[in-house]
């Protein structure tokens, strides 16, 4: 069990190590909070305060991100008139294509790490990957939901 808990926490860092190291990681981030809730819940509102909460980041990191995206066109910014203090944040059809194009780059990105593998044990592994994330939500142990 050691041997996996050692596994398993190397492989999350390698990953985190390698993420940051990508410049649009934190503008992925957002684009994908913002994604998910156009698919998942399409005529709920979007604040920063939302997508600071989804990501677990500080609200003025999410301030700075959007910044960014507004100007590069990703997203557009309206005030909330139910609170005029507030924002609404909206995909725009340039964002979704970013949003698009950074998910295809980290999938080439996956593809090439399992060049060399069966199909079988990409499956047997995005299996039990999967079952530990299921295992792991269940636990709630807060010093593993990041």
């Amino acid at each position: 069990m050691a041997q996996l808990a050692f596994t398993v926490n190397t492989v999350a860092a390698s990953l985190e190590r390698a993420r940051r190291r990508i410049p649009e990681a934190a503008s992925l981030t957002v684009l994908q909070v913002l994604g998910w809730a156009e698919r998942e819940v399409p005529d709920k509102a979007v604040h920063p305060s939302d997508i600071a909460s989804a990501l677990d980041v500080h609200r003025s990191a999410v301030t700075h991100q959007l910044r960014t995206l507004q100007q590069a066109g990703h997203v557009t910014l309206t005030t909330d008139p139910a609170d005029r203090r507030s924002s609404i944040v909206t995909l725009t059809d340039s964002g979704r294509r970013e949003l698009d194009r950074l998910n295809e780059q980290g999938l080439d990105r996956f593809t090439a790490f399992l060049a060399d593998w069966d199909a079988a044990d990409v499956r047997t592994l995005t299996e039990l990957l999967t079952r530990f994330e299921e295992s792991r939500e269940k636990m709630g142990h807060p010093h593993l939901d990041r």
